[in-house]
């Protein structure tokens, strides 16, 4: 039985494949559903349950985890991206002086270039802006460092949410009304119902003064822990296996765009040497795996030292064409360079030969219930291997040394973490289990990645 009366709204053919952009999580629905509207979501979803089928909405499909598969209903938010018109709040907190509401199948990108035209931008932004607004806060996306009062994370962002849950209702929640549907959804891995709209702090817009330069690794590690590399607004680094060279990055916020970056100097670094070349190198580590220490010796040289001014959304993202898969852990900060060392060791151990950099971010505490920065300052180490490596002992080991300092995984990144260890490491972990209880009590949008983290 068709899902929708609308023939056209549904694949005709159950056996068209759906597929993450790097390639590690794949599913084949029953059904495809393009909803136009949040009535369509609505139709959806109550079509679905009556016919005992789950559903899982996807957006862009940035996630190495199989958090967005399904073998019932796979509805893409694309159309639902309008925009409303920011609104000025009265009394403003910190730097956020606007709310905007937005559909969530927006794209981040999307959302960037219209905050932009109206003088305004978000407190924070992660490396890609390929996801949807969606994806994005479900799965924790975040940024690195930030003291705007709303922390890394996208989803400490949000100002309220509308969810379409499984009876079919729309659902406002925020701070004021429905609020431990607020606090549980809006990083809520889509197991409490679809998104359909969502409302974000912004601020008067900001340039960004960006400083690269390479460190020896040891360098950056002691910064980190005397807190001087902490200072600047958003700091990261970049370690390059079997190399002792990180690419440090520090931005620090100016009201005026002063030193734009060359634009001859920003094509070589971002687009000939991190992506066209990068890609050519990974090819080569693929075929010639003893090559790779001297390929990232080279690398490491390559990216020298750096300073510009741009819009802050232009200095957050990085364009990423070459395709990868990722694994990524969330550790309390001042274990970082312990979990970096323990790193370095397993290379030296096993000879392991890994061509991607080691990416390093940070966060202050936040508050948000699956936030994997709940409760505490923390550090980010992200792995990644070229999409055609095989990356399964190397992420094993990220994760099992991670795990000896309760690192907590990126939901939307690849691990093999299940409830009964997550349950230690969320202090609201049940709380949330309660909310989607009394939302979703028969499971219309589970999954099984969702019955391994959430334990049902």
């Amino acid at each position: 039985m068709a899902i929708s009366s609308r023939a056209s709204d549904v694949a005709r053919s159950p056996q068209q494949p759906w597929t993450t952009w790097g390639g590690s999580a794949s599913c084949t629905p029953a059904h495809r559903f393009a909803a136009r509207s949040v009535d369509d979501v609505v139709t959806v979803v109550r079509r679905a349950r009556m016919l005992g089928l789950t559903v899982r909405a996807v957006g862009a499909g940035h996630s190495f985890s199989p958090v967005a598969t399904t073998d019932g209903v796979l509805p893409p938010l694309d159309a639902l991206d309008h925009v409303d018109r920011p609104v000025r709040l009265p009394a403003p907190e910190g730097r956020v002086t606007h709310e905007v509401r937005v559909g969530a199948g927006i794209r981040l990108h999307a959302l960037n270039d219209a905050l932009a035209s109206h003088g305004l931008a978000l407190s924070n932004l992660g490396d890609i802006d390929r996801q949807s607004v969606a994806g994005a806060i479900s799965t924790g996306t975040h940024g690195t460092g930030g003291d705007s009062g709303t922390g890394a994370g996208l989803a400490a962002q949000v100002r309220a949410v509308e969810v379409v849950v499984a009876d079919g209702s729309v659902v406002r929640a925020s701070r004021h009304e429905n609020t431990e549907l607020f606090e549980a959804a809006r990083l809520g891995l889509g197991a409490l119902g679809i998104l359909v709209a969502v409302t974000v702090g912004a601020e008067p817009a900001y340039v960004l003064e960006a400083r690269e330069e390479p460190w020896p690794l040891e360098r950056a590690l002691e910064a980190v822990a005397d807190g001087s590399f902490l200072a600047s607004d958003h700091a990261e680094l970049y370690w390059f296996p079997h190399t002792r060279t990180a690419l440090t990055k520090r931005n620090a916020r100016r009201a005026l765009d002063d030193a734009p970056l060359d634009a001859l100097r920003g094509w070589v670094d971002d687009e000939l040497l991190s992506n066209g070349v990068f890609e050519l190198t990974n090819r080569l580590a693929q075929a010639v795996p003893a090559a790779i220490p001297a390929i990232n010796r080279v690398s490491a040289r390559a990216l020298g030292a750096r300073r510009f001014t741009a819009p802050s959304h232009e200095v957050f993202v990085s364009q990423r064409r070459v395709r990868f898969v990722e694994s990524e852990w969330a550790v309390p900060l001042d274990t970082i360079g312990d979990v970096l060392r323990d790193v370095q060791d397993w290379f030296a151990r096993t000879d392991e030969r890994v061509s991607f950099p080691v990416e390093v971010r940070f966060a202050r505490a936040d508050d948000v219930w699956l936030s994997t920065s709940y409760g505490r300052p923390t550090a980010y180490v992200a792995v990644h291997q070229f999409w055609r490596t095989n990356a399964s002992r190397y992420f094993a080991a990220v994760q099992e040394i991670a795990s000896a300092y309760d690192g907590r995984p990126h939901w939307g990144k690849i691990h093999t973490l299940g409830a009964e260890r997550l349950r230690g490491l969320y202090p609201r972990f049940d709380d949330f289990l309660a909310v989607r209880d009394g939302v979703d009590p028969d499971g219309v949008f589970t999954n099984r990645y969702l019955e391994r983290v959430l334990g049902r």
